[in-house]
Parts: C-alpha cells; sequence; structure tokens
C-alpha cells in the first residue's frame, strides 16, 4: 500500500526530517580520527531522546537482517556501503563513512544518510563517489513532483551514477515512507523513465543513491546485517526525505 499524507501529516514529517537532519549534522561534527563507531551510536540515542523521538532502527526485525537491529544508527565503513550495525571499531585518517539514520517523531517517518571522509587524509575517489551519489540524489528530487512516475525518479539517478561509471545494484534502493519507515513504492537506482507509479501531493519518499567502486554484488556479514561490496572495493551512500506538494518536491531532512 503507498500511504498518502494529509497536510497536518506532511508537516509534522517537516519536523521529523529537521530532527535526522540535524542529527546527522551534529554527528558529521562530532566524529573525527579516533571516535568509535558505538560512541557515535550512544551520541544518537542520546539525541533522539532528548527530542522525544524514537528511533525507527532498535526493534527493526525485516526478513533480510537478523533482527532486531538494537542499535540507533547504521554506521558503514569502508567496503561496507547498507545497515552497517555499529561495534567497537576506532575511526581511522581517511576512513570512508556512511551514516545512515531514520526516526519517528509525532507518528511521522524521516530518513537520510551522509557518506564523507575521515580525518584530513587525500581521498580523492572516495571524494568522487560521493559527489556521484549527491549528484544522483539532485537529479532524482528534481525529476520528481506531482505527476511524475517512480520510473522518472529512477532513470534521473541512475544516468548520473552510469555515466560516472558506476555499477547499479537494484536489490536495496529508495522506498516510501511516511507513518512507518519502510513503504511502498520501491525506487530502484536505475529505470526506464515514464514507468511505476505516478507520484501524488502528500506521498513522502526517501532516494538513495548508493554505489561500491567496482561491482554489483553484495555481500552480508557475520552480523547478519552489514552489507559489503563483494570486492573490498570503497562504497558511498547518500539519502534525503522528501515530500511530493502541489508545488514540486521538498527536500525534509536538511537540518533544521
Amino acid at each position: 500500500m503507498i500511504e498518502i499524507l494529509t497536510p497536518t501529516e506532511v508537516d509534522r514529517a517537516r519536523r521529523t526530517g529537521a530532527l535526522v537532519g540535524t542529527i546527522l549534522q551534529t554527528l558529521r561534527e562530532r566524529v573525527g580520527v579516533g571516535t568509535n563507531l558505538l560512541e557515535i551510536d550512544a551520541w544518537t540515542k542520546t539525541m533522539i531522546n532528548d527530542a522525544g523521538a524514537t528511533s525507527c532502527y532498535v526493534d527493526y526485525a525485516p526478513s533480510f537482517g537478523r533482527g532486531p537491529f538494537g542499535h540507533y544508527v547504521c554506521t558503514a565503513v569502508n567496503d561496507a556501503v547498507l545497515h552497517g550495525l555499529p561495534h567497537d571499531r576506532a575511526l581511522a585518517d581517511g576512513d570512508l563513512l556512511t551514516l545512515d539514520l531514520a526516526v519517528l517523531l509525532d507518528g511521522v517517518a524521516a530518513d537520510a544518510a551522509i557518506s564523507f571522509v575521515v580525518g584530513q587524509a587525500d581521498q580523492p575517489e572516495s571524494d568522487a563517489m560521493i559527489d556521484t551519489t549527491r549528484r544522483a540524489l539532485a537529479a532524482g528530487i528534481a525529476a520528481a513532483g506531482p505527476g511524475a512516475r517512480i520510473g522518472d525518479i529512477s532513470h534521473a539517478i541512475g544516468t548520473v551514477l552510469s555515466a560516472d561509471g558506476y555499477k547499479i545494484n537494484t536489490e536495496f534502493g529508495g522506498h516510501g515512507i511516511g507513518t512507518t519507515m519502510h513503504q511502498d513504492p520501491h525506487v530502484a537506482n536505475t529505470g526506464r523513465p515514464g514507468r511505476g507509479y505516478q507520484l501524488r501531493p502528500g506521498i513522502l519518499l526517501a532516494l538513495e543513491p548508493w554505489i561500491m567502486a567496482d561491482t554489483a554484488t553484495l555481500v552480508t556479514d557475520p552480523d547478519g546485517w552489514t552489507l559489503r561490496s563483494a570486492t573490498g572495493c570503497r562504497t558511498a551512500h547518500t539519502e534525503h526525505t522528501i515530500a511530493i506538494t502541489p508545488g514540486g518536491a521538498e527536500i525534509l531532512t536538511l537540518p533544521g
């Protein structure tokens, strides 16, 4: 089922999105060389609780995970790209870190992710990958709006990813979001324009281009959650939650 939110619910989603964006920005500013992934998780827990919000991850137990997840933020390092389970690891200079966060506030969820290089090490290939995901996300958002179709968004994202030479995995991608974190429709990171569900005001989508440097194949860690590149190459992932409004697509997960 595809959920259509009321204007009041979309207004609540704006507050949730601002919280998600603010938490991710705060984490980005705090994280440095030597920061432990479990510290990041603890900081996230405190900020969620202080805001009166609820984590979408702690009790999350989908069929593809060995759940429940049990933590507050996904922390994926280097060759890890999705569902990174926080563990006892201190970050090193030059590590590529992805933080993925979803929370529920006032009955509406929002979901976003950022990737960045830790410390001062020069990592031009990692920077280029991150830039590709950001530009692909911007293209997907630009293609969204009332009357557009899911395939228009997927095509816009995939065009950017493919043009930069990356192979595209379609097992995981964007998704509907609303009163729960994961909903229909699935938004693949490549697709054909003019196909799929037609968007209307009140729909929320989490769009999330992610790539791996030289493969489209994922492997799962023994922890049952963390997804890594099959070749051990680096990865990047950028995500925003958007609302379809009468005027177009509105990004909800910018810092408040």
